[in-house]
């Protein structure tokens, strides 16, 4: 009884000290693989690259060196590394076909990586969503809105659907709308528009600003405006455009006017 005593106390020793070193290893290995991506993300050549493909390679390598931490745990464990390798190919078939989301948002990433349909810090618009893109990670790309909403969208649908980058340009159009009387003479009506539109200091002089009758609406003749700025300068022109026509429309006296309808009753016996 003795003999068969000391054998077990031997065995869970041995196996207590493996599963110690195990743990110790984790957690130092944990903490190295946490210290080395800061440290990639304060070199100096890190901070050239691309903001989206820093998000990207920080995200990737730190899962790749978290996967191979825990294979040299399971090793310490005194599982075969054969073993180890037959597990993990018939384990991933299985995770493969379970996961296709997530290694489509994989290969989604890997994409928006190398073609470059936005990048951290544009304005995009997708899926009826719209945001600034924050970052971009190996999984997910993260949208913060004006009122500093957070979105997270999938990349694997990212790239399979429709997006509009409102940031890939230097310039942009500011398309506005008018509505003037029919009483009122045309050309007076554009040549307000145009005359607020050559007189801000953010409108570019190249393209110049058109502005034509539009159409003939019910009420009134509606007029539109284009104009083109710097695209930080957009909302600003759009916003500034709209209150000054209201301001030069009262102040020529040319009354915005309300939707009506003539009603013609007949009086009969």
């Amino acid at each position: 009884m003795e003999r068969y005593l000391q054998l077990i106390i031997d065995y869970v020793t041995s196996v207590g000290l493996k599963v110690l070193y195990s743990v110790v290893i984790l957690g130092v290995g944990l903490y190295l693989i946490k210290y080395f991506i800061k440290f990639i993300a304060n070199l100096k050549g890190f901070h050239k690259i691309d903001p989206t493909a820093q998000s990207f390679i920080k995200s990737f390598v730190s899962i790749g060196l978290k996967v191979i931490l825990i294979i040299i745990v399971v090793s310490i464990l005194g599982v075969p590394l054969s073993s180890v390798v037959a597990l993990l190919a018939s384990a991933g078939l299985a995770i493969g076909l379970a996961l296709q989301g997530a290694l489509s948002n994989i290969a989604g990433g890997l994409i928006i990586l190398i073609f470059k349909p936005f990048k951290v810090g544009d304005y995009i618009e997708t899926q009826s969503l719209s945001g600034t893109v924050k970052e971009i990670t190996v999984f997910y790309t993260i949208l913060a809105t004006p009122d500093n909403k957070r979105i997270t969208l999938p990349n694997g649908s990212l790239t399979n659907a429709s997006i509009t980058n409102f940031s890939a340009e230097m310039t942009r159009r500011v398309d506005l709308t008018f509505s003037a009387p029919y009483s009122v003479d045309i050309e007076s009506v554009k040549n307000i528009l145009l005359m607020l539109a050559e007189n801000h200091p953010l409108i570019l002089k190249q393209p110049k600003p058109m502005s034509r009758l539009a159409s003939h609406g019910d009420s009134a003749l509606n007029y539109v405006l284009r104009v083109w700025c710097n695209n930080s300068d957009y909302w600003t022109v759009f916003y500034d455009l709209t209150e000054g026509v209201k301001k030069e429309f009262d102040k020529q006296g040319i009354a915005i006017p309300y939707p009506q309808m003539d009603i013609h009753m007949s009086n009969k016996d």
